[in-house]
């Protein structure tokens, strides 16, 4: 067990160091931000946690919510004793104390504040647990295959995982889906009602050009993470890193892979814009709609009358239709168009026009919209609310304009916190391997980052990346004054020959003569293979092993 766990750190964290040193499993990935393509990829897969990077799905909900007219800006939420007793970073709400929206989004967005962002699960689902479920329906709808989330604030739990995959696909549908809200994951401090707050991720945007957000996570489990989003030109990247030992050392490291991401994109690509997530959370339950050819029809009864149904049913399919009964003849008309749209696959446009072409450059995103979530002083509350999608399914018929007027008017009611019904529990989704916590000697660092400040279980590591050579040759590309600088080295030449060195380990070897930077697990070939490359490059390397 002892080896075990040592030739997964090692091939993790690619240096040699002793057990007792040992941090959080690294994992890293970069994507084209206009594709969704990936560009380089580290344990990608590898289920770890998240920290407050969870943050990001509970600002989508939220986000989402407010679009399907659920909820609005000003909304008021009610802080429970749960939510206001959450460890650091946090506001400082006490229970009993209301709060709206924009300022619990902005909390939580900007400070990271685990107290803000309870306050929104509750406020949206009822219950923690319950918007956890829900938080797990839509990452499986965006394509999310390695997360399951238990909170909404990213602290250690059992069951609670992501993968650095997972999080930059999170991190691209917060871009695209909601442009409007975007530009929140780059404000340095925003006004939070009961305080002004500090962006925990100012260091890395104030340092690296073209950093547009998006989110800073840590706990002594995870250690430190980031999601990132930049732009160069046309190019727009976006990376994800799990488990660095520190702020800068994880700046440092994201600052590599988004350099090597701009670096191999394309100039001139087709823009690939994800579709709308089929997954619909309803107010007594979560509805997982699958997407059909040709859009659905919907039938409502002439006379509708209270307490009847409303069939939902594809076009040309002799299966039996679907039944969403039980519900006022009103919203059942709502209900039925919302599920209607939902499953079109031609995807309504979420957002202005403008701001739909904007998506492209951040000066552009900035001077659409420098504060996307305004005080109500200074618009009409009316311009706070964002329109909603357009509605495709003409045939809905409503049961009477004035109920039809009141319910586009008033959001509808959602959670315990902030109305009185309470919405049942997601969709049960297949339980998948939990990461383990394990055992603590993470770099104590930057401590502005937010997080658990708990003291650390003893546990085992969560993941090691798989190594795919099994060779037994090595390559070394020369000794260096520190460690820092053979690291740099060996990340920036692995992403630059990806190709030839992705199934090896990176390994920093401390010897009385400076620090021997290797490529460790390489057959024969592939270890001459990549010196010849690397000597192309007029790269120092030598053949380890023969």
């Amino acid at each position: 067990m002892y080896r075990t766990l040592i030739a997964g750190w090692l091939v993790v964290m690619g240096m040699m160091v002793p057990m007792v040193a040992s941090a959080a499993p690294f994992a890293a990935f970069v994507m084209d931000g206009r594709t969704g393509k990936e560009i380089y990829s580290q344990n990608a897969d590898a289920r770890l946690h998240p920290a407050s990077l969870t943050k990001m799905m509970t600002l989508y909900m939220a986000f989402t919510a407010i679009e399907r007219g659920q909820v609005r800006l000003d909304s008021r939420f009610t802080v429970t004793q749960h939510a206001a007793s959450q460890p650091p970073s946090r506001l400082g709400l006490r229970p009993g104390q209301q709060i709206e929206l924009r300022y619990l989004i902005r909390a939580a967005a900007v400070k990271s504040a685990n107290d803000a962002a309870t306050v929104i699960a509750e406020g949206l689902a009822g219950s923690e647990s319950q918007f956890g479920a829900q938080m797990t329906g839509m990452a499986r709808a965006l394509g999310m295959r390695s997360s399951n989330f238990r909170n909404a604030n990213g602290l250690t739990q059992d069951g609670h995982y992501s993968s650095a995959r997972d999080l930059s696909i999170l991190g691209r549908r917060l871009f695209y889906d909601f442009p409007q809200y975007y530009s929140i994951f780059s404000r340095r401090s925003a006004d939070a009602g009961v305080a002004m707050v500090a962006s925990t991720n100012k260091r890395f945007l104030d340092s690296y050009p073209g950093a547009d957000g998006i989110k800073t996570g840590y706990t002594r489990a995870a250690g430190f993470n980031l999601t990132a989003s930049a732009q160069r030109g046309s190019k727009r990247i976006i990376a994800t890193v799990m488990g660095g030992q520190s702020t800068a050392q994880r700046n440092a490291v994201m600052a590599q892979l988004l350099d090597a991401g701009f670096g191999r994109a394309p100039a001139q690509v087709r823009e690939i814009r994800p579709a709308a997530p089929a997954y619909l959370v309803e107010k007594k339950r979560s509805v997982k709609v699958a997407r059909v050819e040709p859009a659905p029809q919907v039938v409502v009864s002439a006379r509708p009358v209270r307490g009847s149904t409303v069939v939902v049913e594809p076009a040309r399919r002799a299966a039996p239709a679907k039944v969403l009964s039980q519900a006022p003849d009103v919203e059942a008309v709502a209900v039925a168009r919302a599920v209607a749209d939902s499953v079109d696959p031609s995807r309504p446009s979420r957002r202005p026009k403008v701001a739909a072409a904007a998506a492209v450059t951040p000066a552009e995103t900035d001077a659409a919209a420098a504060d996307p979530l305004p005080d109500r002083k200074v618009a009409s509350p009316e311009g706070n609310r964002p329109s909603r999608a357009p509605r495709r399914a003409e045939a809905v018929q409503t049961a009477s304009t004035e109920g039809k007027a009141a319910k586009a008017k008033a959001p509808r009611p959602m959670g315990s916190t902030f109305a009185a019904e309470t919405p049942a529990k997601g969709s049960r989704l297949a339980s998948s391997d939990k990461p383990a916590r394990k055992s603590e000697a993470v770099i104590i660092a930057a401590m502005e980052e937010e997080g658990d400040r708990s003291e650390p279980e003893a546990t085992e590591i969560v993941s090691r990346p798989s190594t795919k050579g099994r060779g037994k040759f090595a390559i070394n590309i020369g000794r260096f004054k520190t460690k820092a600088e053979a690291e740099q080295l060996l990340l920036r030449i692995a992403l630059q020959e990806s190709a030839v060195l992705d199934s090896a380990a990176r390994r920093v070897g401390n010897t009385k003569r400076g620090w021997e930077a290797n490529f460790t697990g390489l057959t024969r070939d592939a270890a001459h293979l990549a010196c010849d490359k690397l000597a192309a490059r007029s790269q120092k390397c030598s053949v380890l092993g023969n």
